[in-house]
């Protein structure tokens, strides 16, 4: 299933099964592929259980956000929590949400919760979330756990009894502006900064980290979009996928989690030996994932030998910064 996926891109089942080798009508194996979306038992803790030997030792960055679509008149909503590794983030655990519109406080608690059993808190350096997950029961239950904060806030929210935007009036473009002494928000004392985007919008976060580090350490936000778009239309077509039931779903987003880890894994190694070229501006010209699929997809298309060493690379965690070589992964 998982390379079928890999092959079609896209996560209609008649699309699937044309990339699955059986001996069988094109239609008993899209009911097939339709079954096993149906029946099987794919939890976010199984996919922990493969990805977390993984991920490189020490600290880790954690990024919650969510993403959703509509089909037809149906919203598809999902509250995930993953790790920035480089320009993506690896969902490690999720939630679909029964409705359109923000997550609420109990929801992302229980999502944290879970993953505190499997990734205790030590190894978490921070976590990056972005405005809509803000208030101070959920602030405080961050800080109770020894999770390190660098959240967005709105202007709205009280600095001190006083409105964030009243601490960072006439910003310019690019400018980056900072309170230097930690202020009270949502029931903590934390660091506040803030930028004007180009587009004119200011962008206050507040955090547990030093001035220099609250900025820089939330710019690591753009990598779960990074993520949401290689799982669905500039990649792997999440939202192609016409199935609303929640636990299908999960199961889906799993599959397509384990592939997006597998894909950046290839990646991660191909850019050991050629680097990614990167354009006029400095950036790359394309990410991990990208990279990693084109080889994947090529030796599971043609039966190339290399499949053998791609699969391999799962026995190597994601390296450390500036590490080059991995140790392999027990089970």
């Amino acid at each position: 299933m998982l390379f079928g996926i890999l092959q079609a891109e896209s996560t209609l089942h008649r699309k699937i099964a044309a990339h699955i080798n059986r001996t069988a009508s094109p239609a008993s194996i899209t009911r097939m592929v339709a079954r096993t979306f149906h029946e099987t038992n794919l939890t976010p803790q199984d996919v922990q259980d493969v990805l977390l030997p993984l991920l490189p030792p020490g600290k880790l960055t954690l990024v919650l956000d969510r993403t959703n679509w509509k089909l037809g008149a149906k919203d598809l909503n999902l509250l995930v929590l993953g790790v920035a590794l480089g320009d993506v983030v690896l969902p490690l655990t999720w939630q679909v949400l029964p409705h359109g519109g923000n997550s609420d406080m109990r929801g992302r608690m229980l999502l944290v919760g879970l993953l505190l059993k499997r990734l205790p808190a030590r190894r978490w350096a921070v976590l990056i979330a972005d405005r809509e997950f803000i208030g101070q029961e959920w602030f405080n239950f961050l800080r109770d756990r020894k999770i390190k904060r660098c959240i967005r806030i709105r202007e709205s929210t009280l600095l001190d009894d006083e409105p964030a935007r009243n601490a960072f009036q006439n910003l310019k473009p690019g400018e980056v502006r900072g309170v230097f002494e930690r202020v009270w928000v949502y029931g903590s004392w934390m660091q506040v900064v803030a930028t004007l985007a180009p587009q004119g919008e200011r962008v206050l976060v507040a955090s547990d980290l030093s001035l220099w580090d609250t900025l820089t350490t939330y710019r690591l936000r753009w990598a779960i979009e990074c993520t949401f778009s290689a799982m669905k239309t500039r990649g792997l077509n999440l939202e192609q996928t016409h199935m609303t039931q929640p636990n299908r779903l999960s199961r889906l987003f799993g599959l397509l989690s384990l592939a997006l880890a597998w894909m950046v894994r290839i990646g991660e190694w191909r850019a050991e030996q050629q680097p990614i070229p990167r354009k006029k501006h400095g950036r790359p010209a394309w990410g991990r994932a990208r990279y990693g699929h084109e080889l994947l997809s090529a030796a599971l298309r043609w039966g190339k030998i290399t499949f053998y060493t791609y699969f391999d690379l799962l026995r190597f965690p994601f390296p450390a910064p500036g590490q080059q070589k991995s140790q392999p992964v027990r089970y």
